[in-house]
């Protein structure tokens, strides 16, 4: 999209007419209508690097669960990847931002998002807000942004967001909001980070099973996707949002062979990846 309005102004500049500014004009009113106009649905598990963000983009509401992010160079990653990404969508708005947890590649980017988009309400997890999370909400308090912790459901028009994890574990990776939804009859499950004691205590408390999309926790640490859970549970579809050549060694290699029995999308191989959804 960028490059379109580029190669226009670079036409303009060097054959100076002026129908190229009335092709600008008309390609920006385009763009500017595309959102309302666009029916398609669809989720983009955007390439964050080593962190998580995805965008739910149903009957012209964005939901985005995280922002990805770092401690050091805050607002770097979404002014150069997430940001434009979303403008080349023609979104300008995030009418519900939902932080799985506190960490900072969860949601080290909230902050400049806030700053740079609508963003209409923010969801925060269950348990003690740590330094990241109470400046974003004295930034939330300054912008008369509503938000809401520690929630139980979600209604957005006729989509509904269960949050299947209330208990506090005491560690922000356990806390995180863990998203369960149906679109379309297809079913999908966030994890955000929650560790296997977390995945225990969802199938002991809730029937889940043939999970169509999951999103693996913890970027496919060790201490996620535990063979109990996923032979539960039996995704079709296995994504996991991780950085190339990370540190850490995210996906573990025993995580792999546990998913073996799903499709693997991994963010490290294929980028950004998105799901359109259809009746």
């Amino acid at each position: 999209v960028y490059f379109v309005y580029f190669f226009i102004i670079i036409l303009y500049i060097f054959r100076n007419k002026k129908e190229y500014i009335f092709l600008l004009l008309i390609f920006l009113f385009i763009h500017y209508l595309y959102p309302f106009i666009n029916n398609e649905d669809y989720i983009n598990f955007i390439d964050v690097g080593q962190g998580d963000s995805i965008l739910i983009h149903y009957k012209h509401k964005n939901i985005m669960i995280d922002t990805g992010g770092s401690l050091t160079n805050q607002g770097n990653l979404s002014n150069n990847t997430t940001i434009p990404l979303l403008k080349s969508y023609g979104i300008n708005k995030i009418h519900y931002l939902i932080l799985t947890h506190g960490d900072a590649d969860h949601m080290g980017e909230a902050s400049n998002i806030v700053n740079n988009l609508k963003v209409e309400t923010v969801i925060f997890n269950c348990g003690n807000k740590n330094n990241m999370e109470k400046e974003l909400i004295e930034r939330l308090n300054k912008k008369n942004i509503e938000y809401y912790t520690c929630i139980n459901k979600l209604n957005i028009k006729d989509l509904k967001l269960y949050f299947l994890n209330q208990k506090d574990y005491k560690n922000e990776n356990d806390n995180s909001n863990v998203i369960y939804t149906k679109i379309y009859n297809k079913s999908f499950l966030f994890m955000g980070d929650a560790g296997v004691e977390v995945e225990n205590d969802i199938i002991d408390n809730y029937e889940l099973d043939n999970i169509d999309y999951l999103k693996i926790g913890h970027h496919g640490s060790i201490t996620s996707s535990s063979k109990k859970f996923i032979k539960t549970i039996n995704p079709k579809y296995s994504i996991i949002s991780v950085g190339k050549n990370n540190k850490y060694g995210h996906p573990n290699k025993e995580v792999l062979k546990t998913l073996s029995n799903s499709k693997i999308y991994r963010t490290d191989q294929f980028g950004s990846i998105m799901f359109k959804l259809q009746k």
